[in-house]
């Protein structure tokens, strides 16, 4: 029989616990800490299979307690998903530098925060986020300026852009674009995760991380991804990278 893997929620405070361990109990042993310096002892002793940490906590907060637990060579492999609060860009570029596996903003979904946590759980080889077609215009700018592409698929973590301008892995950029259908014009930070050269039937292409990404923003993109993602007419997608 397989044991019931254990899911570690660490958050200063008792309501997102509790909430957290309602969503998450058909999905593994929920356990529970009060800041990051339990999390991190618990997370030596029991071994869970995810933990999901609040960015914000007295004394050790979750991007601290995620580069804590990246330097242990028998942890490092743990799957961190880091919950940020308010609608500050930063925090979601302060989880993903400090190796968030997975970012989600408050106020939590139940669906966000099961699927992603699932994602983790899954035997086998770890499936990238869900991801859709999605097709606009993306302007692209850094320190040399602006150019333009156009998204052909995204994901909560990120996006894949085509352009006969593409920018060199590693660089960060500023991004604008609209989702499709939408008003709400988007502007996160990204990094260039991998590149695509040009073949016979594909332009060059780029693969980015979302950085510096606002709460409303990463609600907007939570939503549309989700919805297309369960529609029954959404297919596969090509993987644009981003996040494990």
């Amino acid at each position: 029989m397989e044991a019931v893997r254990k899911i570690l929620i660490a958050d200063d405070a008792p309501m997102f616990r509790e909430l957290g361990a309602l969503f998450l109990a058909r999905s593994g042993r929920v356990i529970t800490a009060t800041n990051g310096s339990e999390a991190l002892e618990l997370t030596r002793r029991e071994r869970p299979a995810v933990v999901v940490a609040d960015l914000d906590m007295p004394g050790l907060g979750g991007d601290g307690l995620c580069l804590r637990l990246r330097d242990e060579p028998e942890l490092r492999e743990t799957p961190v998903i880091l919950v940020v609060s308010g609608d500050l860009a930063e925090d979601r570029a302060r989880a993903v530098r400090a190796g968030a596996d997975d970012v989600i903003s408050k106020p939590i979904s139940r669906m966000s925060l099961i699927q992603s946590v699932n994602r983790f759980l899954r035997g086998g080889p770890l499936r990238g986020q869900a991801r859709v077609s999605c097709e606009t215009r993306v302007q692209i700018s850094n320190g040399a300026g602006e150019r333009w592409g156009t998204a052909r698929n995204l994901s909560r973590g990120g996006i894949f852009v085509e352009s006969e301008a593409p920018v060199a892995s590693g660089t960060e950029v500023a991004l604008e674009f609209a989702l499709p259908d939408l008003p709400l014009r988007l502007a996160p930070t990204a990094q260039v995760i991998w590149l695509r050269a040009r073949n016979d039937i594909s332009p060059p292409g780029m693969g980015l991380r979302f950085l510096a990404l606002d709460g409303h923003s990463a609600r907007q993109i939570d939503s549309y991804v989700y919805e297309r993602a369960e529609s029954p007419s959404a297919g596969p997608v090509a993987s644009a990278g981003g996040s494990r």
